[in-house]
This record gives structure tokens, sequence and C-alpha cells, in this order.
């Protein structure tokens, strides 16, 4: 979500389409590791920059290890009623993921938005006020296995939820110890500040740094030699 975004929040997702006669696609290989990631509000398709910036710095702590990526199928708009798809691509690909390629340690992550979106992905629970008919089908208990962490970039809080008519994020009780919320202080969004300027900053300070060091703990793998504080995170850009 970007400044002043807060009344447009919302979990959203086009469905998948695929080319019709469009020439077969071999089958890659599994990676050791993959990055399941949603970005925020009104950021083009892809991961958005603060998915990037905490894809590049985990591909820095990976090593030898093959590191994929998978960007939520969302538009990251302010459609309210679609936002389950959202959660439904998500759940979609990690259950695959868990089935054809069992070996690959996942991490989830998210965004503002899609922070929302990845913390419902975990969650069994159907929130009070919802059609049980109209949730995707939960993650199998079984799939957690697969997931070494989910990281949380300035998620809504009760607050924000509230004020957008919205349940609070619910994370599922498999996730919960390997789960990290990333805020940073007094962001509107998901702290108990009301500054939404800081809640565009994400991708440049040392919040991304933050969020990678959880997940490469999960992941097993060493801490980086000589690395200090928040040096894999990017610059803002130029004015």
């Amino acid at each position: 979500m970007h400044v002043g975004a807060l009344t447009a929040a919302a979990f959203v997702a086009i469905p998948m389409w695929w080319a019709v006669g469009a020439a077969p696609v071999a089958a890659q290989p599994c990676p050791d590791v993959e990055v399941v990631f949603a970005r925020g509000t009104g950021e083009p398709p892809g991961v958005g920059p603060t998915g990037q910036a905490f894809v590049d710095a985990l591909r820095q702590r990976v090593g030898d290890r093959s590191l994929g990526v998978y960007p939520v199928n969302y538009p990251a708009t302010d459609q309210w009623t679609t936002g389950v798809d959202g959660i439904r691509d998500a759940g979609a690909h990690v259950t695959s993921m868990a089935a054809t390629c069992p070996d690959t340690k996942m991490v989830l992550g998210g965004y503002s938005q899609g922070a929302a979106v990845m913390g419902f992905t975990t969650s069994a629970a159907v929130p009070d006020g919802v059609d049980p008919a109209t949730v995707p089908k939960p993650l199998a208990p079984d799939v957690a296995e697969h997931v070494a962490a989910v990281v949380l970039y300035a998620p809504p809080n009760v607050r924000a939820m509230n004020f957008l008519g919205e349940p609070p994020i619910v994370i599922g009780p498999e996730y919960e110890a390997k789960t990290l919320k990333v805020c940073a202080p007094e962001d509107a969004v998901c702290s108990d500040g009301l500054n939404f300027a800081v809640h565009n900053t994400y991708a440049y300070d040392g919040l991304i740094t933050q969020g990678v060091d959880f997940a490469a703990n999960h992941l097993g793998l060493p801490a980086p030699a000589n690395a200090s504080p928040g040096q894999w995170d990017r610059q803002p850009p130029t004015p």
C-alpha cells in the first residue's frame, strides 16, 4: 500500500489464464528454496519493490542453493469482493509445490495488503460474518512442514482492518512460531502511529534485513560473514 492508500487496502486477485495453442513449456526443476510473495496495493505485477528487495537479499544468503520466486497472482487494487482470489491463488500454489516439490522449502511473504493475503492463506479459520462457502479450501496441515518461514511486512493491524470493515488477520497455529511481522515505528497501517509516509520505506531500510535474517535462520542458512545492518537493502529512488 502506498501513502494515502489505507482506505484503498483490499485483498484482490485476477483469475489465472492460459494461452490457447501455446507451445508446451518444459517442467522447471524444483528449487531448493522458493519465495511466495504477495505485493502491496497499487504495485505492478510481480513481487513489488519490498518483495524484490527481500528476494535479492535472501538470494545472497542461500549460497549455492537454488532459489525460485512465485508472485501471487492478483492485481492489488481496492476491489474488496475479489480479495479472496488472492488467498486462493497463494494457497493453490503452496499446495501444488508441497506435492510436486516436497524437498523445496518455501518462504511465504507479503507487503501491506499482500501481507494480509498471505496471513489469511495460512489460516483455516473462517472469520465471523464470512460465508464459509466463499472461503478457499484451507491448506492441509501437512503443508506446513514444507514452509520454513512466513515474513509479513507492514501487515494491517486491527485498527486498520476495522477501519476497512474487514476481520483481523489470522495466522494459522501451524505457522505462528515461524511467522515474523515486520512493522516500522509509527507506520499508520501496522502500528499505533499515524505516519503514512514511513509505510513506503520497507524496501529501502534495515527492516528488509530483519525479515531476511528470520527466514534464513528458519532455513538453516549460515549467518553472512562481515554483514552490516541493512547492507542488503535497496537505496531510495532518486526524486
